[in-house]
């Protein structure tokens, strides 16, 4: 299930992200970002509809995908 970004409290969305980011030791380039830069591209791509904050049901877990992929 799809969990829209823009009904979470501010705090909440953070938290998620934070949680996605050091989760997932994302490769950035070159150089390494900040955790609020890392944060910033990833809300950015939240706005875009790039990618999309999913609950799964069997996991009892969140994650965010790519939306292309998620959706086929």
């Amino acid at each position: 299930m799809i969990i829209p970004w823009q009904e979470l409290e501010p705090a909440t969305l953070n938290n998620v992200l934070d949680s996605f980011i050091l989760r997932e030791g994302t490769d950035y380039g070159e150089k390494e970002l900040s955790l609020e830069e890392k944060r910033e591209r990833l809300l950015a791509q939240l706005k875009a509809d790039k990618v999309v904050i999913v609950w799964s049901e069997l996991h009892q877990s969140l994650d965010i995908k790519d939306k292309k992929s998620f959706l086929g």
